[in-house]
């Protein structure tokens, strides 16, 4: 004999069903951040066998060590790796968002050929970020890279901008091309890879949110006597609101933790960015692995996780009403 089951029983079981690997999930991560905020507390200094069984409890050591270092070296590094993150992000994100919308704007177009452009502009989204590190490290050589070939040997570029009073090395009546890889020019080598390798991400999130504005609105613009910028500033940006708030916060939180393209162009992923080009994880990553210090890592990820959590804060203030 079979036992009828009520509707609202099989609706919550239903759900149940769908929700449990999220949660499980959940689960797992808020478990693994537990243990690395706990790590943080441990005075781990030697290798991962020994990390369960002898890393003794030292407290707030390691974020003493972090805030209150008497280590100059130390410090400086961590202070050179926070503006760096801090410029990169900002001229990433910015870089990314504003060549998003107008590739998004182009893409809206009709016009003969524009499927072969949208496809051409996908490219650089798909290439790996690893794969980008590398090719852009070759290309950022001095004398062979591609880039000092293509501005100075073919644009002569050092011409070009000496009529806005533009300085450039020379030896013997010889150009020096500049070295993009080291000295203050290094923060550049990382900011314009990323934002080749991200932008057309952002620029499908704004061809979706384009597309779904009503074109009735901007007929109804144009009746009115609105121009084409007119109407962009008053009906394009404000529909694009929640676009602009996903891809913001998506942007600063991705670029902040950003890792694999500098770690690439540097040595494959030992190398040293010098003061100019390391950013934070690239940082925490060598006082971590580099000294085999765990508990000072877990000390400065877990700080750096409460800065991005009072970020994400902030975000949420700023456009709470669009999301």
């Amino acid at each position: 004999m079979k036992f009828p089951i009520p509707k609202r029983f099989k609706n919550r079981l239903g759900k149940i069903f769908f929700l449990s690997p999220l949660f499980l999930f959940l689960t797992f991560f808020f478990l693994i951040l537990l243990l690395g905020i706990g790590v943080s507390f441990l005075g781990n200094e030697k290798s991962i066998i020994d990390f369960f069984q002898k890393a003794p409890f030292v407290g707030f050591a390691n974020y003493e060590e972090i805030l209150l270092s008497k280590d100059s070296s130390f410090l400086g590094g961590f202070l050179n790796a926070l503006r760096n993150s801090v410029i990169y992000t900002i001229c990433v994100s910015t870089g990314c968002v504003v060549l998003g919308l107008f590739g998004a704007v182009l893409m809206q177009q009709n016009f003969k050929g524009v499927g072969f452009l949208r496809f051409l502009l996908l490219l650089s989204w798909v290439v790996p970020t690893y794969v980008v590190g590398i090719l852009w490290g070759f290309m950022w050589q001095q004398n062979e890279g591609v880039i000092n070939v293509l501005l100075f040997d073919v644009l002569h570029f050092d011409v070009i901008t000496s009529f806005i009073g533009a300085g450039w090395e020379y030896h013997a009546g010889k150009l020096i091309k500049p070295r993009w890889l080291t000295g203050q020019n290094t923060i550049w080598a990382i900011i314009v890879p990323t934002i080749w390798r991200s932008w057309p991400f952002y620029m499908m999130m704004f061809w979706v949110g384009l597309s779904s504005i009503s074109r009735e609105t901007y007929e109804n613009a144009e009746i009115d006597g609105a121009g084409k910028i007119s109407a962009f500033f008053n009906i394009t940006l404000p529909q694009l609101r929640p676009i602009f708030a996903l891809v913001i916060l998506q942007s600063v939180v991705l670029n902040m933790y950003s890792f694999n393209l500098v770690a690439m162009m540097f040595g494959n992923g030992s190398g040293f960015p010098g003061k100019f080009g390391d950013l934070l994880m690239t940082f925490i990553y060598r006082a971590t692995f580099q000294t085999w210090n765990f508990g000072l890592g877990a000390a400065l990820s877990t700080l750096f996780m409460g800065v991005m959590l009072f970020a994400v804060f902030f975000w949420y203030r700023l456009f709470r009403e669009d999301i």
